[in-house]
């Protein structure tokens, strides 16, 4: 088991140094010059020069990404030609903002979907069943920024005037400092991940309650709870950790559009503002830091599916 654990940690390594590389390409194909758009169109071809020169922009691309990758691997993620300071100074609020985000989604989200998974499951066929799927079913067909916008009508401007529709945080203030502004986006985030947890939890917990072991418990005689809990849930956690991962990690790139809608300041605002300043080493980073966070919220998947499924674990030879 142990070897397959560094064995997924290693592949995990390896793709984070090929979106390195895609995300340093992607931002050598960005249209127009970034010491141009820096500096405006008025600014005179010398000091468009020394800019590019100041940023390394003359040197060959290899050569720039070796450096940018060097700096990353020890903790120096660049410098952000547009504040004029370190990159991780200008994330390092924002990367706390963003993670209180993910971290309240979460801790919502995931006991909500499988209680609701599960209790649509142990009701299969009845008319709650059925209007649970139906609900979940609609919810997952709707973009974040369409939740976003029907729960600001209904809570914030045209129904109900009880939540803020934006984020206003002084300078040098936390977000965290007015609770209530962290309501509306943390339920956008939330009706957006509930659903499709919801759907597999019951799909898969409905697979085990009618599988043959299943049906020997019950014909042993023991509780219908028992028979739940003890038989049926373990075989439900790894695929179900699988795709509660997904949706965790599409937290970090789908927080983009919900930051944007809000007005959050968190890495997802940064990165619009990055992009629109052609602030190349911001873009990086944040990417990079999105990408690093999907691949370790697959890793610890994976882990959980081990850990949980003796059939992988026995595959693996059982032991450390």
């Amino acid at each position: 088991m142990t070897k397959m654990i560094l064995k997924r940690l290693l592949v995990s390594l390896l793709v984070l140094l090929v979106v390195s590389l895609l995300i340093f390409a992607a931002t050598l194909l960005l249209p127009g010059d970034p010491a141009r758009a820096i500096l405006g169109q008025q600014a005179t071809p010398e000091r468009v020069a020394a800019l590019t020169e100041q940023l390394g922009l003359d040197r060959p691309a290899w050569e720039r990404y070796l450096s940018w990758l060097g700096g990353v691997v020890t903790g120096d993620l660049g410098f952000s030609a547009a504040t004029q300071g370190p990159v991780s100074e200008l994330l390092g609020g924002r990367i706390a903002a963003s993670a209180l985000l993910l971290v309240l989604t979460a801790l919502i989200s995931t006991p909500v979907a499988l209680a609701l998974g599960a209790w649509a499951a142990t009701r299969r066929g009845t008319r709650t069943d059925s209007m649970l799927s139906g609900s979940s079913l609609v919810l997952a067909a709707l973009p974040e920024f369409v939740i976003g916008v029907l729960l600001v009508v209904l809570f914030a401007t045209s129904v109900l005037q009880i939540l803020p529709s934006v984020t206003i945080a002084r300078p040098g203030e936390p977000v965290w400092a007015r609770p209530e502004q962290l309501v509306l986006p943390v339920l956008t985030l939330a009706l957006v991940v509930i659903p499709y947890v919801v759907r597999m939890t019951r799909a898969t917990l409905s697979e085990a309650l009618d599988a043959g072991f299943v049906e020997m418990a019950r014909l042993k005689g023991l509780p219908e709870r028992t028979v739940l809990v003890r038989h049926a849930v373990p075989h439900t956690i790894g695929p179900v950790a699988q795709v509660l991962a997904l949706q965790l990690a599409w937290l970090a790139g789908g927080v983009v559009v919900v930051e944007f809608l809000f007005r959050y300041p968190g890495i997802g605002q940064a990165l619009i503002d990055a992009v629109a300043n052609r602030d190349v080493q911001v873009v990086q980073a944040i990417t990079l830091i999105i990408a690093a966070f999907y691949v370790l919220v697959n890793l610890a998947a994976d882990v959980a599916g081990i850990l949980a499924d003796p059939r992988i674990r026995h595959a693996s030879g059982g032991g450390a």
